[in-house]
C-alpha cells in the first residue's frame, strides 16, 4: 500500500497543475546558468530522464519529467554538453556561459534506430520496445526453419512453449501448461472466429505457410485482447492486407516436403503497388497421408487443407489501411479408432473479412489505429464405416456453425506530464455459436463483451521505467437451444476487470530486467458449464458443471536478460494463483454407451510455478552454440494437492550450428524427463531424448533463394508425449522424418 500512495504521488506531483510547474524560469543568479528542453528531433515532444554533463567535468544533471534541465554555478566561458538517453543517440552541444546570466539552450537528440524485428508489437500498443514479460518473435528465414504442419508443431521446441496434439493438424500451442482459451491464437491481433480453443481435435484455421510473422507473449497478457489471456498470447500476423511494399511487383514462392506423412504444401504470395495503394493476392495447399511411427502407421492422421486471401492497402500523408477477404478449408481425420473400417472426419471451413486503418495527428492523441475481424466458420463431424460394397458410409454426428466479430480501437496520446506515450482502447468482441447433431453434447452459445482498456508508461529514471494499466470488460453469455438441450435458458453477466503493473530496468548496456504483476479473469465456456456426453472428435465422455464461477488469476513474471556481440541469455521465472480452476480431471470411469473415457470439469484453487531459460553463444562469427530449458509444476491448493492433468514435463533443449554464408550445418538434441507429477487417474509417460539435424543453401539470382533440409527424431526414437490426447489409446509419435522446405523471394 506504501509503494501504490508514493506511486500516485509521484503521478500527481509531476502533472502540470499539481505541483510547482518545471518550466518556470529559474531566477536571475550571481553566477552562470543554463536551462532549457530536451526534444525528440523528429516528434518535438520533450524527453524526461535524458542525462547531460559537462564534457570533461562531473558537473551534469537529468531532465525532470517534463524534460527541463537546469545546470546552476557554471564556470563563465565556452562548454560543451555531453546528452546521452537510452533510446537516443548521443549528442554534443557547444554553449557558452556568460557571468550572473541565465541562457535557455534547447537541445534536439535523433532516436537510435530500433530493429523493429526485435520489438515484439503484440506486448505494447506502443511498440516502445520495453519488456515487462517474456517474448519472442519469428520472422524470414527463422520462421522458415520451423516450418511444419500446425503451429502447435512450429513452436513446440521453443522454451515456454509444448503443444497438445491429436495427429498434426489440430495440434495447437500450449504455453507454460495452460491450453484453451487460456491463451489467445490472433491473426493480425483479433480473435480469428474458429473453435481451436475448445477442443483438442479443433484446429487452427491458418495454414503456418501463410504467416509472415509468428509473435508469443509468455504469461498474462489479458490487458490488451481480452480477459481470459490467463496464460499468453500468439499472433499470427499475415500480410494479407499490405503495409509496406515496394513499387512494382514482388512475392514469394515456397514449397514443402515431409516423409514421416508423406506430406506435400505449396504456397505462393503476388504483391504489385505504386506510390500509394498495392494489392496483393496469396493461396496455399497442404495435404498428407497418415503419420508413420516406429511401430507403424497412425490411421486416422490425414489431412488436407487451402488457404487463400485477396487484400488491398493505402497509404498517404499521415494515414494507410486497407482490407483484405480470406476463405479457409480443411479436412483432417482424428485417431478415433485403431479398426481400419471406421474414421473420425472433420470438415471446417471459414470466411473471414479483416481491415485496419492508421492515422496520425497533431493532437493530444496524435496516432490511431482501428482494427476489425469478421468471420464465419462451419464445422462438421463426421462418423465414417466402411460398407461391404466398398463405399464409405457417412454420418454427420455434429456441426458448429458460428459467427464472430473482433474490433479494436486504440488511440496514442504523446507524453504528458509524468507519463511517456500510452494508449487508451476500445474492444467489441460477439460471437453467435450453433451446435447441432445427435452426438451435440453442449447447447451453442452467444456472447457478446465491450471493453476499454488504458497501457501506461512511467519513465522513473534513463534507466528504469514502470508500466501500468487496467481492463475493463462487460460480458454477456447466453446459451443456444438445440435439439438434445431444448430447456438449457441459462445467460450469464459478468463484469471483470483485469491490471498489470510491471518495471523495466536496463542498467548497462546489453542488461535488460523486467518484472509484472497481473491479475486475470476468465469467465466459463459452454462447454465447461454444459457439456454432458460423448464427443466423437476427442474421444473423450465430457461433463460440465453449471454452477462453476469465474477464474481469477493473480501472477507474477520476472526475466533477466543480457545481449552481447557474442553471447545471449535470459531467465524467466513465473509465479501463477488461481481461484476456481476449472480443470479438465479425469475420472477413471468409462461411458457404457460410447466406451469413452469419462472427464469432468472441477473447480478448485491452483497454483502455477515454473521457469524457462535460453543461452545462445557465438564462439566465432559462424558458429553458433544454444542451450534451454523449460519447466512448470502445477497442482492443486484448494481440496488436496494433487496434481494437474495434462502438464508438460521438464525439457533441456541444446543445438549446434555453423554458418559459411552461403550455407550453413547444424544439430539439435531435446531431452524431455520422466512426466511421474501426473493427476489421479492420469498415466505416468518416460522420457526420452530425440536428436535432428539441420541444413540450408541461400542462393541470390532473381531474387532470394532459400533451401532447408531438416531431419527429426533421426534414430526414430518410440516415444509418447505427455500432453497428447491420445496417450490413452497407446498411440506412438511421429518417427524419423525428413523435411524440405524451399522458398524463393523477388
Amino acid at each position: 500500500m506504501k509503494h501504490i500512495i508514493l506511486i500516485i504521488f509521484f503521478l500527481f506531483a509531476t502533472i502540470p497543475g499539481f505541483a510547482t510547474d518545471s518550466n518556470v524560469q529559474p531566477r536571475p543568479a550571481t553566477d552562470a546558468n543554463v536551462f532549457g528542453h530536451i526534444i525528440n528531433s523528429e516528434t518535438g515532444e520533450h524527453i524526461p530522464f535524458i542525462n547531460i554533463i559537462i564534457e570533461g567535468t562531473r558537473i551534469g544533471t537529468i531532465t525532470d519529467a517534463s524534460g527541463h534541465y537546469l545546470l546552476t554555478n557554471l564556470p563563465p566561458g565556452k562548454h560543451r554538453l555531453v546528452v546521452q538517453g537510452l533510446g537516443y543517440l548521443t549528442t554534443y552541444k557547444e554553449i557558452e556561459a556568460i557571468k550572473d546570466q541565465s541562457i535557455e539552450v534547447d537541445i534536439e537528440i535523433t532516436p537510435a534506430a530500433i530493429d523493429l524485428d526485435l520489438i515484439v508489437f503484440t506486448s505494447s500498443p506502443t511498440r516502445s520496445g520495453f519488456r515487462y514479460q517474456p517474448n519472442q518473435a519469428f520472422i524470414g528465414e527463422d520462421l522458415q526453419r520451423r516450418s511444419e504442419a500446425s503451429f502447435g508443431e512450429m513452436l513446440n521446441a521453443e522454451p515456454g512453449v509444448t503443444m497438445r496434439s491429436l495427429g498434426s493438424a489440430p495440434a495447437r500451442p500450449v504455453i507454460r501448461g495452460l491450453d484453451g482459451d487460456r491463451i489467445l491464437i490472433l491473426q493480425n491481433g483479433e480473435r480469428m472466429g474458429d473453435i481451436s480453443e475448445t477442443s483438442a481435435d479443433h484446429s487452427i484455421s491458418l495454414d503456418p505457410l501463410a504467416a509472415s510473422r509468428v509473435e508469443v507473449v509468455r504469461g498474462p497478457a489479458s490487458l490488451l485482447y481480452g480477459s481470459s489471456a490467463l496464460g499468453g498470447v500468439i499472433n499470427l500476423i499475415t500480410t494479407d492486407i499490405p503495409n509496406d511494399w515496394d513499387h512494382g511487383t514482388s512475392g514469394i514462392i515456397s514449397a514443402q516436403g515431409a516423409t514421416v506423412n508423406e506430406m506435400g504444401a505449396g504456397f505462393g504470395r503476388l504483391t504489385f503497388g505504386n506510390d500509394s495503394r498495392a494489392a496483393t493476392a496469396r493461396f496455399s495447399y497442404r495435404q498428407s497421408g497418415d503419420i508413420n511411427t516406429p511401430d507403424g502407421l497412425v490411421t486416422g492422421t490425414s489431412m488436407q487443407n487451402y488457404d487463400g486471401s485477396f487484400g488491398m492497402g493505402f497509404r498517404g500523408d499521415g494515414s494507410a489501411g486497407g482490407f483484405s477477404a480470406g476463405l479457409t478449408g480443411q479436412t483432417f481425420q482424428i485417431p478415433e479408432s485403431l479398426d481400419d473400417d471406421e474414421r473420425i472426419e472433420i470438415r471446417m471451413q471459414r470466411q473471414s473479412l479483416q481491415g485496419n486503418m492508421f492515422a496520425q495527428r497533431n493532437n493530444f492523441f496524435d496516432r490511431m489505429e482501428l482494427r476489425f475481424h469478421a468471420s464465419r466458420m462451419f464445422q462438421q463431424e463426421i462418423e465414417m464405416e466402411f460398407e461391404d460394397d466398398g463405399h464409405w458410409d457417412e454420418d454427420v454426428e455434429m456441426e458448429y456453425e458460428k459467427y464472430t466479430f473482433s474490433s479494436t480501437l486504440t488511440l496514442q496520446h504523446h507524453p504528458v506530464g509524468a507519463l511517456d506515450r500510452g494508449a487508451l482502447g476500445l474492444n467489441l468482441y460477439a460471437h453467435n455459436m450453433r451446435v447441432r447433431g445427435d452426438e451435440a453434447f453442449t447447447p451453442g452459445e452467444r456472447r457478446i463483451s465491450m471493453a476499454v482498456f488504458t497501457f501506461q508508461e512511467i519513465p522513473l529514471t534513463n534507466k528504469t521505467r514502470l508500466q501500468g494499466g487496467i481492463r475493463l470488460d462487460y460480458q454477456n453469455t447466453a446459451a443456444i437451444t438445440n435439439e438434445l438441450f431444448p430447456d438449457v435458458s441459462a445467460s450469464r453477466n459478468a463484469f471483470n476487470y483485469s491490471g498489470s503493473i510491471g518495471l523495466n530496468y536496463r542498467p548497462e548496456q546489453g542488461w535488460e530486467i523486467g518484472g509484472q504483476f497481473a491479475r486475470s479473469h476468465r469467465n466459463p465456456t459452454i462447454e465447461e458449464l454444459f457439456a454432458d456426453g460423448p464427443h466423437l472428435g476427442a474421444g473423450v465422455y465430457e461433463i460440465g458443471d453449471a454452477d462453476l464461477r469465474d477464474e481469477v488469476g493473480q501472477g507474477v513474471d520476472l526475466f533477466v536478460s543480457y545481449q552481447h556481440e557474442r553471447y545471449h541469455f535470459e531467465l524467466a521465472g513465473f509465479t501463477n494463483h488461481f481461484y476456481n480452476f476449472i480443470i479438465f480431471q479425469p475420472t477413471g470411469e468409462s461411458d457404457p454407451g460410447s466406451g469413452y473415457p469419462i472427464f469432468a470439469y472441477e473447480g478448485d484453487e491452483a497454483k502455477f510455478t515454473g521457469a524457462e531459460f535460453t543461452f545462445r553463444f557465438k564462439p566465432t562469427s559462424r558458429l553458433t552454440l544454444g542451450l534451454g530449458a523449460d519447466y512448470v509444476n502445477a497442482r492443486r491448493v484448494g481440496n488436496g494437492d494433487d496434481y494437474l492433468p495434462f502438464m508438460p514435463p521438464m525439457r533441456a533443449m541444446a543445438d549446434i550450428e555453423y554458418d559459411f554464408g552461403s550455407f550453413w550445418i547444424g544439430g539439435n538434441a531435446k531431452s524431455v524427463a520422466t512426466q511421474s507429477r501426473v493427476a489421479p487417474e492420469e498415466d505416468t509417460t518416460d522420457g526420452y531424448t530425440l536428436l535432428g539435424f539441420q541444413a540450408g543453401y541461400r542462393l541470390d539470382l532473381n531474387g532470394r533463394h532459400v533451401i532447408i533440409l531438416r531431419g527429426d527424431n533421426i534414430l526414430n526414437t518410440a516415444y509418447r508425449d505427455h500432453l497428447s490426447r491420445i496417450e490413452d489409446r497407446n498411440i506412438l509419435m511421429p518417427g524419423r522424418n525428413i523435411n524440405l522446405a524451399y522458398r524463393w523471394y523477388f
